[in-house]
């Protein structure tokens, strides 16, 4: 037997939805043929098979929402069924399930919420029954030390935690915390005559929770400048129709963005951080997520791996396909994962500024506005004179737990100088 359990589809994504199965029990699949497909709030993903077998069980339907790490499915390989520890599970499992079936049936008519397999953590049904009955939290049940395989919790480890001290008063606590009243609640809209309801998608759920916890994890701080990108105005004007013509690819300003934020990362690599606890990981690699913006309204954030490895015509092909990839459902679980930093265009849609939400566990993100002629004061040997110039404004969202303002402003104004110094007879 095989167990197909839900993969992992980045950093901070820790569970995922089955939207579509390919097979049901009793197919016999190839190694490599299809599953099912999942989504997250980053990307849609088909899952294939990595065993050639029978599917013997399925333990999830479309539409649930399943936890990375959790077994979704049971492959039939022809050989002997899993490891000593598994099977010894499984005639614990079985030897007490007649006795328990009474005890089952209160539990669930209790209504006590049921623990669930987390991360890499499996748990059998024997465990996660005893969790229930004995008022053992999530939380509490993930910090138990198991003795099985690879630190499996066994029925022993749940039972030897309930003996202890400890064990006991989280189980109160846990069960105190149960029974009380949920006091989180969310304001409460008024519906009157001619209003419309519209549900939220599945992906405008799983983004609004995203950006709930982003602000909720990280006290967020934005600053912005503006900068004078004439010069970089008069290279693409110049340079856009022979680029084309050379690359195949449109020459947007999105490329000379991500080389500047990389070419600044590198300056401050302190903005290029995560936050573990109260651990600061500053990564070793400059990968820069870009928004996109899909046809059904949502956004979705492709990574740029490496980007301070590109020249611009690299960006620029690296951008150009994940943009394309991204609108037609077809990134990969790879693209979308490590990201280290985040740039979103409002001058997309023709907005000066704003302030963007930090895309977790990222520590900062650069919005870009719109690049607008408009007069500027010039010094020349002859004194101050009105001219046109193009200007744009950026603003930088950060993590005021690890990024203040001194360095969250160096870092934007480095960004900002990189644009204002583009050569304009710069070829590529």
């Amino acid at each position: 037997m095989f167990e197909i359990k839900m993969p992992k589809m980045g950093e901070s994504v820790e569970q995922a939805t089955i939207t579509k199965w390919f097979v049901k029990e009793g197919d016999v699949v190839e190694e490599d043929d299809n599953l099912l497909e999942i989504a997250t709030d980053k990307v849609d993903s088909e899952i294939p098979s990595p065993v050639a077998g029978t599917v013997k069980k399925i333990h999830f339907k479309v539409d649930d929402l399943v936890p990375v790490g959790e077994v979704i499915a049971i492959i039939d390989t022809g050989d002997e069924d899993g490891s000593e520890d598994e099977k010894e599970d499984k005639k614990e499992d079985k030897k007490t399930e007649t006795v328990d079936s009474e005890k089952d049936e209160s539990i669930e008519k209790n209504e006590k919420p049921e623990v669930q397999s987390s991360g890499n953590r499996f748990y059998s049904p024997l465990v996660k029954s005893i969790a229930k009955e004995e008022n053992i939290s999530q939380e509490t049940l993930d910090k138990i030390e198991g003795t099985g395989k690879d630190g499996r919790v066994r029925k022993e480890d749940v039972i030897s935690f309930l003996k202890s001290s400890e064990g006991q008063d989280s189980a109160k606590d846990s069960s105190k915390k149960q029974s009380a009243p949920d006091t989180k609640q969310g304001v409460q809209a008024s519906v009157s005559a001619g209003d419309e309801i519209i549900e939220m998608d599945r992906m405008r759920k799983l983004i609004a929770d995203h950006m709930v916890m982003s602000k909720q994890t990280s006290p967020h701080v934005t600053n912005m400048v503006e900068a004078d990108v004439t010069a970089l105005v008069k290279w693409r004007t110049m340079m856009k129709d022979a680029y084309q013509n050379k690359y195949k690819v449109k020459l947007t300003y999105m490329p000379v963005f991500t080389e500047a934020v990389a070419r600044a990362l590198r300056d401050f690599p302190m903005v290029n951080t995560s936050v573990n606890g109260d651990k600061i990981i500053v990564k070793g690699r400059v990968n820069i997520g870009i928004a996109v913006a899909k046809p059904d309204g949502n956004l979705i954030v492709p990574v740029v791996h490496d980007a301070d490895k590109y020249n611009i015509p690299g960006l620029a092909e690296t951008i150009n396909n994940l943009a394309d990839a991204a609108r037609n459902n077809k990134l990969s679980a790879d693209d979308i994962q490590e990201g280290t930093f985040s740039i979103t265009n409002f001058g997309s849609f023709r907005n000066v500024m704003g302030t963007p939400i930090i895309s977790q566990p990222q520590a900062a993100i650069l919005a870009t506005g719109t690049i607008e002629k408009k007069p500027a004061v010039v010094e020349t040997e002859h004194g101050d004179i009105i001219v046109p110039r193009h200007k744009m404004f950026l603003s930088l969202s950060y993590d005021h737990r690890i990024i203040n303002g001194a360095l969250g402003g160096a870092f934007l104004r480095k960004v900002a100088d990189y644009l204002e110094q583009f050569d304009a007879n710069r070829e590529v």
